[in-house]
């Protein structure tokens, strides 16, 4: 039994395609026990007793990552272990899901095609309203063009650390290293702030999502370079050159790779001004001086088509990686 459950933890080829088809066909699955929505949950519930006990600081940051990396593994294979001795087809049938429910590009094309059909109709308004579901920033003044570099530039930046870093460290560790990048991403979008509550809770989180994304962020914008080749109008050469001299453009030390590689790949600059709370918080763009910002529907779909390419690109090589391991 020990021997078969460390199989069904360890990364599996067929597991991974049929998570893949089905991220890629239906999105992020909509139900109540989602695992991120329960990571989600845990979270807030472990740092309310944290800072019940006076744990806000650093340690407490650290104590919420070793709480819920280890709950949620041993949970998940807890629940493997039961499947398993019931069937091991519904063992499989879980990993697949719980795999599935941890990557995230399909949900991240639907989400920005949501944005450009309501630009093709016109709807700046419901547009608006779809970026904010991708972007922290304010809305309210963008045009369309803004509405589109916004997008693409969500798009290209979750490409890394929504889909090519979970299938990094699925490849690498399995369902369980899987399962701690997605709890220390979590931590870094809901405690990973630089705000005097979070400056020191969140820390831990933050720096490790910095450092689990380093690879797959670099990965990413060699994957971007080379799938321009086969896109229409996408320039390989100027993605590895935007990539490599404007990546540390953007204060992260990991998006502006996936960034930068997109900009230089459909051959339009992103970025522009960016308002938040009112505040212009950066005007910097993003590309090759030469190109024209990215505002129409043929940018939008070049960008769509190198992050797919280029996600799906990630997925052969971790495809063949796994099938050699075998």
């Amino acid at each position: 039994m020990a021997a078969d459950l460390n199989h069904l933890l360890a990364a599996h080829p067929l597991a991974l395609a049929v998570a893949v088809l089905a991220d890629l066909a239906i999105g992020d699955p909509v139900y109540r026990l989602h695992p991120v929505r329960l990571l989600g949950d845990a979270l807030r519930a472990v740092e309310r007793g944290l800072r019940a006990i006076g744990a806000d600081g650093y340690g407490g940051g650290i104590a919420l990552f070793a709480i819920l990396s280890t709950g949620s593994v041993a949970v998940v294979v807890l629940l493997l272990f039961v499947f398993l001795s019931i069937a091991p087809w519904l063992a499989w049938l879980l990993h697949t899901l719980v795999l599935y429910s941890l990557l995230a590009l399909g949900d991240l094309l639907h989400h920005v095609w949501r944005v450009e059909s309501a630009l093709a109709q016109n709807d700046l308004a419901a547009a608006r309203a779809a970026v904010g579901m991708l972007v922290g920033r304010d809305t309210d003044r963008m045009d369309a063009a803004a509405c589109r570099r916004a997008a693409i530039e969500s798009l290209s930046e979750n490409l890394a650390d929504g889909f090519v870093s979970a299938i990094f460290w699925y490849v690498l560790a399995g369902l369980p290293g899987l399962v701690v990048f997605k709890v220390v991403s979590t931590m870094d979008s809901m405690v990973g702030y630089k705000t005097p509550q979070y400056l020191r809770f969140g820390w831990c989180g933050a720096r490790l999502d910095d450092a689990m994304n380093f690879l797959p962020a670099r990965l990413t914008f060699l994957l971007s370079a080379l799938v321009a080749l086969a896109v229409p109008g996408a320039s390989p050469r100027k993605a590895l050159r935007t990539g490599l001299h404007q990546h540390a453009a953007l204060p992260s030390l990991n998006s502006g790779w996936s960034e930068a590689a997109t900009a230089g790949a459909i051959q339009r600059r992103l970025i522009g001004p960016i308002w938040r709370a009112g505040a212009l918080v950066t005007d910097i763009w993003l590309g090759d001086a030469a190109d024209p910002p990215a505002a129409t529907r043929a940018d939008m779909l070049r960008a769509i088509a190198v992050v797919t390419a280029a996600g799906l690109a990630g997925v052969a090589l971790a495809e063949a990686v796994l099938l050699v391991l075998q």
